[in-house]
Parts: C-alpha cells; sequence; structure tokens
C-alpha cells in the first residue's frame, strides 16, 4: 500500500500523499463508494482518473473518513461532513489530500515540465526569475508558484479570480521550504501560509489561510 508520505502540519492539520502504482483492481479493494461517486467513477474513461480517483478514498481512509464523508458544493470545492476542512491534488502518478480541523487549507501536486516555461507570463511576471542560475531552476520556481498559485485558489473558490492579477506570492528560496502569499480580490484581501516540497520530479505545494487573514 503506497502511501509515500504523512506530514504533520500541525496538531489539527496533516498531508497525505499516495504513490498510485497498484492496478484498478487492487485499488477497489476494501474501497466503498456511493452511488453518487460510483456513477462518477464509471463515467472516467481514462484508466489513471479511475486509479487516482480510487487512490484519493484510501488517502481518505488513512485519516479516517469514507468516499460517503466526501462531498461538493457548487463551485466544486470539496468539504467533509464534520465540517473539517479538505483539499485535493492528483497529478499523474501522484495524489493528495490535506485535512485541517481548524484552517482552511489548499493542496496542489504538479510534474516539473519545461511546458510550464511558455505559459508562465499567464500567471506570474516572469521577468523575476531571470536572475536564476539555469533553465532547471527556472522550471523549478515557477512550478513551485504555480502550485502555491493554484492551493489558494483551491481555498478562495470564486469565479473570475486571476491567477496573474489577484494572487501575489513573496520571493523564496529553494531552500526556504515556505513562503507567504496574498490574495486581493474585488477590495477584499487575504493572506496564506505556504509551504513546499519536491520529490521524484514533482512538486507538493499546501496553503493555510491565515487567521483574520
Amino acid at each position: 500500500m503506497p502511501l509515500y508520505k504523512t506530514i504533520t502540519v500541525s496538531s489539527t492539520t496533516q498531508v497525505f500523499i499516495w504513490n498510485v502504482t497498484e492496478s484498478e483492481n487492487e485499488l477497489q479493494k476494501n474501497i466503498s463508494l456511493t452511488p453518487h461517486c460510483q456513477k462518477r467513477m464509471d463515467g472516467m474513461k481514462s484508466q489513471a482518473h479511475r486509479r487516482a480517483f480510487l487512490s484519493i478514498r484510501h488517502l481518505l481512509a488513512e485519516a479516517g473518513y469514507t468516499d460517503s464523508d466526501l462531498f461538493y458544493d457548487d463551485s466544486g470545492k470539496p468539504h467533509l461532513n464534520d465540517g473539517n476542512h479538505i483539499s485535493i491534488t492528483h497529478s499523474h502518478d501522484f495524489t493528495g489530500i490535506i485535512i485541517s480541523k481548524t484552517d482552511e487549507v489548499g493542496i496542489d501536486i504538479e510534474k516539473q515540465r519545461d511546458k510550464i516555461l511558455r505559459i508562465a507570463h499567464k500567471f506570474t511576471p516572469v521577468h523575476e526569475y531571470r536572475t536564476l542560475a539555469n533553465t532547471e531552476a527556472v522550471v523549478r520556481k515557477l512550478t513551485i508558484v504555480w502550485g502555491v498559485k493554484e492551493s489558494l485558489y483551491k481555498i478562495y473558490a470564486q469565479e473570475g479570480l486571476s491567477f496573474l492579477k489577484h494572487i501575489d506570492v513573496m520571493d523564496f528560496a529553494f531552500d526556504d521550504k515556505r513562503t507567504v502569499a496574498k490574495i486581493s480580490y474585488k477590495g477584499q484581501k487575504s493572506h496564506y501560509d505556504v509551504a513546499f516540497l519536491e520529490f521524484a520530479g514533482f512538486t507538493c505545494v499546501y496553503a493555510l489561510r491565515m487567521i483574520g487573514g
């Protein structure tokens, strides 16, 4: 059972990451889906998507939940029946969740790929990265920045929020493993603590909304 990593963020917040290596049949063992989620999975043409979907149910089990404890609001944001906060992500062979009893949370996993260089101008001022040593470093940093903005977007969940115009990420060094970020939208500002880690050519970012922020 490839639970890849568990991160205790605080006494009330945990991250769980799964490396999806099993077959679909293996992943279906000991997992009970609600009729709604079974219908969703049956409609997925990609086996990779179905395997990711099932692996997330295993992550829920690691945190003490079942599929029936999870629901989505009209904006597509996931929630837990007990009122705890949750965010979900998947990328290729990795899936992840973050669950918090106290804080609004977001998580994103991304594969580090050169193609991010072509779309960077759509989500961040690219000139800020010209001082980095080489292309690999630029790709790594851009992937973290994208992950930060994706995590914040998942928390905020408001239509019209722009990665480029409304979300600002404070500069950071790779060794920092953390940064802070801000959303300024429709006259409102909110602030977020962010942490990141890199593994196996992937980047995982998770964010918590600051109390009062």
